[in-house]
C-alpha cells in the first residue's frame, strides 16, 4: 500500500507552482499518494506567524524577489515575478481543486494550468472564465465543478484543510506532510524525497519527537 503525503498549497503560491511539478515527479518515482488540500493562504499567515506580502519589511520583499529568481532558474520553468493580476481571491480557484478531489478526479492538470495562468500569462485566476478554461483544458466538465465549488460543502473542506494545515505547525505554503512530519517549502521536495525513500521514523516536535 503506498504511502500518503499530505500536499498544501493555494494556487495563488508562486512557490506552490515552483514545487508542483517536482512533487508529482516524486510521487511517480516513489509510489506515494499525494492528498490534495487547498488552504485558506491568509489565514494560515495570521494563525502560524506569516505576514501577507505587503506587510513584510522591506529587506524580506526584496529577498523574496531574489529567492523567486533563483528558484525560477533552478526549476527552469517561466515566472513573471511581477504579475498582473496579483493578489488576488485564490477561493474560487482552491475550490474548484476540492470538488474535482471530491468527484474522484485528479487535480494535478488543472492546477498545473491556473499556477500558470497566474505566474506565466498574467492571467486573473479570480475569473471564472479563467477557471472554466482550465478545467476544460484538463479534460473536466467545468459547469459541474464550478457549480461544486460553490456549495457549502466545499467550503467546510476549505476550512478543515487550513485548521489541519495550521495544526500542522506549517508557517506558510506549500507544505507537505508525511506521517505528522511537515515540510515546508518547495525547496524541501527532497527532503522529503529522501524520507520517503529511507523510511525513517518521522522528525516530530515537542515530548512525542523521535530521538537524535
Amino acid at each position: 500500500m503506498s504511502v500518503a503525503v499530505d500536499y498544501y498549497f493555494s494556487l495563488i503560491s508562486p512557490y506552490a507552482y515552483l514545487g508542483h511539478a517536482p512533487l508529482l515527479a516524486l510521487a511517480r518515482e516513489t509510489g506515494a499518494h499525494l492528498r490534495y488540500k487547498p488552504v485558506r493562504i491568509f489565514e494560515l499567515f495570521s494563525a502560524n506567524g506569516g505576514l501577507p506580502l505587503g506587510q513584510r519589511a522591506p529587506a524580506r520583499q526584496r529577498y523574496r524577489v531574489v529567492e523567486l529568481q533563483r528558484a525560477r532558474a533552478e526549476r527552469d520553468v517561466p515566472l513573471n515575478l511581477t504579475p498582473k493580476h496579483f493578489p488576488v481571491d485564490p477561493g474560487l480557484a482552491d475550490r474548484c481543486a476540492i470538488a474535482l478531489v471530491r468527484a474522484g478526479r485528479d487535480p494535478a492538470q488543472y492546477m498545473d494550468t491556473v499556477f500558470r495562468a497566474i505566474w506565466a500569462h498574467d492571467e486573473d485566476i479570480a475569473d471564472r472564465g479563467v477557471l472554466a478554461r482550465a478545467l476544460r483544458d484538463a479534460g473536466h466538465d467545468a459547469d459541474a465543478i464550478l457549480a461544486a465549488a460553490d456549495t457549502g460543502a466545499v467550503a467546510e473542506v476549505y476550512q478543515d484543510n487550513t485548521a489541519a494545515a495550521i495544526a500542522n505547525d506549517l508557517p506558510g505554503l506549500p507544505g507537505y506532510v508525511l506521517n505528522g512530519e511537515p515540510f515546508w517549502g518547495q525547496d524541501r521536495v527532497d527532503a522529503l524525497r529522501a524520507a520517503l525513500v529511507s523510511g525513517r521514523a518521522p522528525f516530530l516536535a515537542g515530548a512525542g519527537a523521535a530521538p537524535r
